[in-house]
């Protein structure tokens, strides 16, 4: 089963959506997305290593086609993010695998590996941070909504959701915009439009602090278990910066760092080489 193929799992009373390619038996790949993306991110990824990967890329609680349930039903941090995408991972037979995480999918992954380090076999971060270093300034207006989380600093954090901040964050430190498909802009706008997606997206923002305060835990992760560890970087990200990825080499001293010369959505304009880097490392 090379094509992908278009699945919902219950998790739980969760029906979480996701794509699957790849043969069963083949060495596994989960594929965790980020903000305020799906695992639409991953359509041309998948196909270039569905050959070699049984691969599986959900879409995140409250994110593209799995459940939103109301903010009174679930409570939207990454906690429970991590919780829903770690059963669903025993759901459908997960048992040991690769893990891709990228932005959000960083905080909601690396929970899973401190969880349950002897299931995960490689770690593969496309700007997916988890030192002090690799944040911008572009978080201050988030930091001070961690700091002080009045409505004043919430309402302040709604320019993140508009439809031209989610354009931005596509083409901000692109050579040639042209080359960013416009496909996947329109849809995580599309889904940022659902009524009350946009208080469940500021209840992350404001629950990111607690991916900061356990940066220390992953990174203690990382000293005792020495996962085989891939970084391959937009290098012009505005919210992850270079020192984030090169931060890893600390702890991880083996670590493959790379870097790619575009911005926070690295398979836009760089899949083809992201996965040659990928099949290579996996291989090893």
């Amino acid at each position: 089963m090379t094509g992908i193929k278009y699945r919902t799992a219950d998790v739980d009373g969760f029906n979480i959506f996701y794509r699957e390619a790849g043969l069963s038996g083949a060495p596994k790949l989960l594929l965790l997305h980020g903000f305020p993306s799906s695992s639409h991110m991953f359509r041309d990824l998948i196909p270039l290593l569905a050959d070699r990967f049984h691969i599986i890329a959900p879409d995140l609680p409250g994110f593209g086609l799995s459940d939103m349930p109301p903010r009174e039903q679930f409570k939207y941090n990454f906690d429970n993010i991590a919780g829903v995408i770690d059963r669903f991972t025993e759901v459908v037979g997960f048992d040991r695998f690769a893990v891709y995480v990228f932005d959000y999918g960083a905080p909601t992954g690396l929970r899973i590996a401190v969880k349950h380090p002897e299931r995960i076999t490689a770690i593969i971060s496309q700007n997916g941070n988890a030192y002090e270093e690799g944040l911008s300034d572009g978080w201050n207006p988030i930091r001070a909504y961690w700091q002080d989380a009045s409505e004043e600093n919430r309402e302040a954090l709604r320019g993140f959701l508009s439809p031209e901040t989610t354009r931005w964050q596509y083409t901000h430190g692109v050579a040639d915009e042209a080359a960013v498909s416009p496909d996947g802009i329109a849809l995580d706008n599309f889904y940022m439009t659902r009524p009350g997606a946009d208080e469940v997206q500021l209840d992350l923002f404001g629950d990111y602090k607690s991916n900061v305060a356990l940066y220390p835990t992953f990174q203690a992760y990382f000293r005792k278990h020495k996962p085989r560890f891939l970084a391959v970087w937009g290098s012009h990200d505005p919210f992850f910066l270079p020192p984030g990825a090169e931060a890893f080499k600390r702890d991880i001293p083996d670590a493959d760092i790379r870097f790619y010369d575009t911005g926070h959505f690295a398979l836009e304009t760089h899949a083809a080489e992201i996965a040659a880097a990928i099949g290579e490392f996996l291989s090893r």
